[in-house]
């Protein structure tokens, strides 16, 4: 069996230089199927609060001109193998280690925000909070369910009306498990597909800033 690839630790893309990260806190990003580590940074970087730091992470499988959590073979839109979820989150969580930040929050798009809620999962004590946009929760279970039905960290829930991409059994699997493990925002935008724009942008920011007062 093919070994997957490493999560490539060069091509993080930071909002700043490491001496001007200090002591802030630091937001790690996770984009969707087929994008890159520019993705959500350009989107969304320039509207959150200045103190906060970015580390937007590419994903470590090349796939359709970008990159994929999880290969589109064997794994079904809204529905991955668990192990191949694992390993990916494994591997970021291995990185992470390298990082000294007084406060981490996750932001995931699509398969990104699965990673999010797959990272909580496992380090439920690491992450102050999780932005999950048109993503899901993977159809799985781990120790660290149990303290976050307790800690219920907060959670933004973002996603579009118009989205036809998730589908509606992993939609239902999330809004559970984010009622039982999370403190959850969830905003449902009109006039949104599988996208990230507009006032879900501004509401983001929001929430972050929140999140770190």
């Amino acid at each position: 069996m093919s070994r997957e690839p490493g999560m490539d630790r060069g091509a993080v893309l930071w909002s700043e230089v490491e001496s001007a990260r200090g002591s802030r806190p630091l937001l790690v990003m996770l984009h969707g199927w087929s994008y890159d580590e520019t993705h959500l940074h350009r989107l969304i970087t320039p509207q959150l609060p200045a103190e906060v730091v970015v580390a937007s992470v590419r994903a470590r499988i090349p796939e359709a001109g970008g990159y994929a959590w999880f290969p589109s073979r064997g794994n079904p839109i809204g529905d991955p193998q668990p192990r191949v979820a694992n390993a990916a989150t494994l591997d970021v969580l291995a990185w992470l280690e390298t990082i000294d930040a007084p406060s981490i929050g996750l932001l995931g798009f699509s398969q990104g925000g699965a990673m999010v809620h797959q990272l909580m999962r496992h380090a439920p004590g690491r992450f102050a909070y999780g932005v999950n946009l048109a993503g899901f929760v993977v159809r799985d279970e781990q120790p660290g369910d149990d303290v976050l039905s307790t800690t219920r960290p907060p959670v933004f829930w973002g996603r579009g009306r118009e989205d036809g991409v998730i589908p509606a059994a992993a939609l239902a699997r999330t809004e559970r498990w984010l009622a039982g493990h999370s403190t959850v925002e969830s905003h449902v935008y009109s006039r949104l597909g599988h996208d990230v724009r507009g006032r879900e942008i501004e509401d983001i920011a929001a929430f972050v800033g929140e999140q770190i007062r």
